[in-house]
């Protein structure tokens, strides 16, 4: 288990392979409460323990603390492969995940706002994603965030899906800029 100290500061950067198997523990972590809601939950878990193969599809994003992976999140940019279920020139962002001792502490925002940040680099109008009703803390995150419910993902062994999305104003700045 991870100590939180109140000096602790989370530090955001890109995955290192040598970080997979902190990564693909934390996945496992993050989604055992859940797995009494996913059909076929052996198949579903060997798929979540293989996080760190996402850095092949796109942007593996880590939250640290003291060295230790906490959070991660994978940033897949506009016209990229996805799903079907996404518009290819959308932006999106996969498989946010926070260790459960570490919830609560805004570490999912931030890994959430890279995601923003690397989309508005790319010059993506608009970034998606996909979770379900069982997440409720971070569906309100997302909602907070300006996400909006578009339509219903697959069905996700057994488990309800939908997809929401988030327009970028050209001109809106995450990091607002003061005046020279």
């Amino acid at each position: 288990s991870l100590a939180w100290q109140a000096t602790g500061m989370i530090v955001i950067r890109d995955f290192l392979p040598d970080k997979a198997k902190q990564v693909d523990a934390l996945a496992l972590q993050a989604f055992a409460q859940y797995q009494k809601a996913y059909q076929d939950w052996p198949v579903f878990q060997a798929k979540l323990g293989k996080l760190s193969a996402l850095a092949n599809v796109g942007e593996l994003v880590v939250a640290e603390v003291g060295g230790q992976v906490v959070g991660a999140v994978v940033y897949i940019g506009p016209n990229a492969p996805k799903a079907d279920f996404f518009r290819p020139e959308w932006s999106i962002m996969r498989m946010l995940v926070v260790t459960p001792e570490m919830r609560g502490r805004g570490i999912g925002r931030l890994l959430a706002e890279e995601c923003l940040h690397r989309a508005q680099r790319d010059g993506a109008t608009t970034v998606a994603l996909h979770t379900s009703d069982l997440m409720q803390v971070a569906l309100q995150m997302y909602q907070r965030m300006g996400f909006k419910l578009v339509a219903k993902a697959p069905l996700i062994h057994g488990v309800a899906y939908g997809i929401y999305v988030k327009e970028l104003a050209a001109d809106e700045h995450l990091f607002p800029f003061l005046p020279l």
